[in-house]
C-alpha cells in the first residue's frame, strides 16, 4: 500500500496525523474572528477579517464551540477566542429588552432583524461546549438559551421547532423548515450529554422520528421545506435554487448530516440495545447511501453536489466544503457501527479528494464553494466564514459515535 493511500485511510497513523495537522492548521486560521464586541467577523480567503460583512450570531456560536473544544485539544489561545465569542452573545449580540439573540449585527452596528430558529439552537450548542470548558459565564448563557427556546421555538405538541420570528417576538413567520430542526437535535444532544437532562434527548428523538418518515416515504430524499401545518413545499425556492438557506430540492449534504445526528440518537437512547436501534441505524444508512448515490461523482468530477432534484438529479453541482465535511463524519461513524467495508472505501475516497481539491494549502482553511469542475467560485459563500464543519471532520472520525463531540473530546472517548 503506498503511503498516500495510507493517509487517506481511516485507522491508519498516517490518517490521524494528517487530520491533526488539518485541525492545527484551522484552529490557527480563525484567531482573527473576534471583534471588539465580541461578534465574530466573516473570515476572507486568507483568514483575514471581511470588516464590512454582518457579524451574525450563528458564526459566532460555531467558533466559541470550536474554540471551546481547542481548548480541550491544548491548542494555545483557544481559552480567550471562546471568551471573546461568549462576549458577543452575552452582550452585543443579545436583545436585552426583548429575550434572545439578534440574528447577527452590520457592519456599522446596526441589528439585522428577525430571531432565528437556525442561530438560537447555535447559542445552545456553543453554551453547551463553553460550559465543558468551564468558560465563565457559560452556565448562566446556556440556562438562558434553553429557557428562550423552549418559550419561543420548541413546539410541544407538534414535537418539532418553528422557524423565524421578528425581532421583537411578536409576528412568527409561517415558514418551517427541517434544516433549524437539524441544527436542535444537534443543540439537544449536546444539552442532554452537558446538563444530564435527558428531556431534550427525547425531544430530538421526536424530531428525527418526523424527518425519518417524510424521508421513507419520498425515496430518502428529505423534503426541506413545509409550511406552517407542517405540509411539505416540494417546488420552494424553484426559481431561487442555490440560496444559501433554503435550496430548491433535495439537499444531499443534510441527508448525510442527519445520517449521523440520528446514528448518534440511537446510541445513546438505546446504549447496547441494537435491536430498538436498528430501524434508526438502517434509516441513516438509507438516507446517507441515498444522498452519497443521487451527488457524488454525479456529474463527472469528483464531488458532492450541492442539490438534485426530486428523482435525484443534480439541479446546484457547486460543491460545498461542509458537505464533504459532513461526508467524512458520517462515512466513519457508519463504518463503525456496521463494519461495512464500502463506508471506509468512502471515507478513504473523501479524504482524497479533501486533500487535492478542498484543502487550501496555502493559505489554510478548506475552500467553502468550488464549481462543478472543482474551480474556486464564491456566489454563496465567498471567504472561509468559520470553522465549525471542518474542525469537526478532523475530530469525529476517531471519537465514539454516541456522544456529541466536544464531551467525547473531553472525555477522551476515543474509538
Amino acid at each position: 500500500m503506498s503511503e498516500k493511500n495510507r493517509k487517506y485511510q481511516l485507522d491508519t497513523q498516517e490518517n490521524r496525523t494528517f487530520l491533526k495537522e488539518v485541525r492545527e492548521s484551522l484552529l490557527n486560521f480563525g484567531h482573527q474572528f473576534p471583534a471588539p464586541g465580541g461578534s465574530s467577523y466573516y473570515l476572507g480567503d486568507d483568514g483575514t477579517p471581511w470588516k464590512d460583512r454582518p457579524r451574525e450570531a450563528w458564526v459566532t456560536c460555531r467558533m466559541v464551540h470550536v474554540y471551546s473544544i481547542g481548548t480541550f485539544l491544548g491548542h494555545p489561545g483557544s481559552e480567550a477566542l471562546a471568551d471573546a465569542g461568549l462576549k458577543g452573545l452575552k452582550g452585543e449580540l443579545h436583545d436585552t429588552e426583548n429575550g434572545g439573540w439578534y440574528a447577527g449585527l452590520t457592519a456599522d452596528g446596526g441589528i439585522l432583524p428577525t430571531k432565528q430558529c437556525y442561530a438560537h439552537a447555535f447559542v445552545i450548542l456553543a453554551a453547551s461546549s463553553a460550559v465543558l470548558a468551564g468558560r465563565p459565564g457559560a452556565k448562566e448563557l446556556l440556562d438562558e438559551a434553553i429557557a428562550l427556546y423552549d418559550k419561543r421555538f420548541w413546539n410541544e405538541e407538534e414535537g418539532l421547532s418553528c422557524d423565524t420570528w421578528n425581532t421583537e417576538f411578536t409576528v412568527l413567520d409561517d415558514y418551517r423548515g427541517l434544516n433549524a430542526n437539524m441544527h436542535t437535535v444537534e443543540a439537544f444532544l449536546a444539552a442532554s450529554d452537558v446538563t444530564g437532562d435527558e428531556k431534550y434527548r427525547v425531544r430530538a428523538g421526536r424530531i428525527i422520528d418526523h424527518v425519518k418518515g417524510w424521508a421513507a416515504n419520498n425515496s430518502w430524499r428529505i423534503p426541506e421545506h413545509f409550511t406552517k401545518d407542517w405540509v411539505a413545499d416540494l417546488d420552494c425556492n424553484k426559481e431561487k435554487p442555490d440560496d444559501p438557506f433554503k435550496p430548491y430540492g433535495a439537499t444531499p449534504g443534510h441527508g448525510i448530516e442527519w445520517a449521523r445526528l440520528i446514528t448518534q440518537w440511537a446510541l445513546s437512547t438505546y446504549k447496547e440495545d441494537r435491536e430498538k436501534a436498528a430501524p434508526y441505524l438502517e434509516a441513516a444508512e438509507n438516507l446517507y447511501c441515498r444522498a452519497i448515490a443521487d451527488a457524488w461523482n454525479a456529474d463527472g468530477a469528483p464531488g458532492i453536489c450541492y442539490t438534485t432534484d426530486w428523482d435525484g438529479k443534480p439541479v446546484v453541482h457547486d460543491r460545498m466544503h461542509w458537505t464533504l465535511a459532513e461526508a467524512i463524519n458520517t462515512s466513519s461513524v457508519l463504518y463503525r457501527v456496521t463494519g461495512k467495508k464500502k463506508y471506509a472505501d468512502d471515507y478513504e475516497a473523501f479524504m482524497e479528494y479533501l486533500d487535492e481539491k478542498v484543502l487550501d494549502h496555502v493559505n489554510g482553511s478548506w475552500f467553502h464553494q468550488l464549481d462543478r469542475n472543482n474551480n474556486l467560485m464564491g456566489t454563496v459563500w465567498p471567504g472561509k466564514s468559520d470553522l465549525y464543519h471542518a474542525t469537526q471532520a478532523t475530530l469525529i472520525p476517531y471519537y465514539t459515535a454516541d456522544l456529541s463531540i466536544a464531551p467525547a473530546v473531553k472525555e477522551g472517548k476515543t474509538v
